[in-house]
């Protein structure tokens, strides 16, 4: 039940958060389909009520079927090698969005919310991802570490998207 909280507190908090004063972000480039498979690891996140705690958090994307998804997202309580905790969602890209706008559904839908990404390596080592709002940001990597160049070259491009670095906590 507390994790119900949790999530509902999350959704509804992403909802009601203003845009910024600035135009509304929109993903830089199309999104190969790819990219909603296998393991992400999150580099660094903007602290929020739903990961509270969270550390050494993964995405695992699996079942791709016409632009559906399932994914399981795991955090570790406390520590790096702390008691996992875990989150089924399933996912389906939104049409007309190149493939980099998605919407998960938590609790049989009775929880949804869109995530973008915002722009990803050409390589598909990293990806930025948002809420629609740019509250919160992820940046997500194919490997546990990104090394100091892809790490210096995704920093650098979220600056460039305007993203708040300063409120980023790194995994």
């Amino acid at each position: 039940m507390k994790l119900v909280a949790a999530l509902c507190a999350l959704a509804l908090t992403a909802w009601a958060l203003p845009a910024g004063a600035t135009a509304q972000l929109q993903p830089a480039s199309p999104v190969p389909e790819n990219l909603y498979s296998g393991r992400w690891y999150e580099i660094a996140r903007t602290p929020n009520h739903m990961q509270e705690g969270c550390q050494a958090s993964t995405t695992d994307f699996a079942r791709w079927s016409a632009g559906a998804f399932q994914a399981v997202q795991t955090c570790h309580q406390g520590a790096r090698t702390g008691p996992a905790k875990t989150v089924t969602v399933s996912g389906r890209v939104l049409p007309a969005s190149n493939n980099a706008k998605m919407q998960l559904a938590m609790l049989g839908g009775l929880i949804t919310q869109q995530y973008w990404i915002l722009d990803h390596a050409a390589d598909g080592g990293w990806l930025i991802m948002t809420t629609p709002n740019d509250h919160y940001v992820w940046l997500m990597s194919r490997q546990p570490a990104l090394t100091a160049a892809d790490r210096a070259t995704a920093l650098a491009r979220m600056q460039q998207l305007g993203l708040d670095l300063t409120r980023l906590a790194f995994q």
